[in-house]
């Protein structure tokens, strides 16, 4: 998926959610050269329903953490069959995934690089390699680069990264080590979207 691509993806959902590193918040990102929906309908003002809201901001959801449609239902139910409480539980599920930890730490730029790396095996988990962004990780766990992969080109400014890197509240990384240690359970996170919206559109769509 190249930049055009994923820069009409921020324009129709109004939204910008770094899928591609550093430019999606450059004057030279399409969001903001044109911030209004693609096509030729795409400055006129859209009323949108309850339902519509609901689904415009699962949408977001989806394609910042990069997930299938399949992998979002399955995480609802994940979710929705916890202890916690719904939105809570879905959050934690989509916040521990391997490859969203790994962007969480500043290792990678984006979530969608953060995949490729864990994909591609130069991350490790415990002295481990894990290649299955996917991954469920927890409290406790250490998350660092491959040492056969410290010294490759794409983490050449990793250092000057880090250095500017603001790490949640529940990771704690070590620049100099370059690995970092889940300290406790997201909770009450941050975040730009409303996950309750995203509840009410799956408990209505998924039984």
């Amino acid at each position: 998926m190249g930049f055009n691509t994923k820069e009409k993806q921020e324009r129709a959902l109004g939204e910008k959610l770094n899928l591609k590193p550093i430019r999606s918040f450059s004057e030279k990102s399409a969001s903001t050269r044109r911030p209004y929906r693609p096509g030729v309908h795409g400055q006129a003002r859209r009323r949108l329903t309850e339902y519509g809201k609901q689904l415009a901001e699962k949408q977001k959801f989806r394609v910042s953490y990069g997930l299938r449609e399949s992998q979002m239902r399955n995480y609802f139910l994940k979710a929705k069959n916890s202890h916690e409480a719904t939105g809570q539980a879905f959050m934690s599920l989509l916040e521990r995934r391997l490859d969203n930890v790994v962007y969480r730490l500043g290792l990678a730029g984006s979530r969608s690089v953060a995949r490729q790396l864990v994909g591609h095996g130069h991350i490790v988990v415990n002295g481990r390699k894990s290649a299955t962004p996917s991954r469920q990780v927890k409290k406790g766990d250490v998350i660092a680069i491959r040492e056969q992969s410290q010294n490759s080109p794409m983490f050449a400014e990793l250092e000057k990264t880090l250095s500017q890197h603001e790490t949640p509240y529940w990771l704690k990384m070590d620049p100099k080590k370059r690995e970092g240690i889940v300290s406790s359970a997201p909770k009450d996170l941050d975040i730009p979207f409303d996950i309750s919206l995203v509840v009410d559109y799956y408990s209505k769509t998924v039984k």
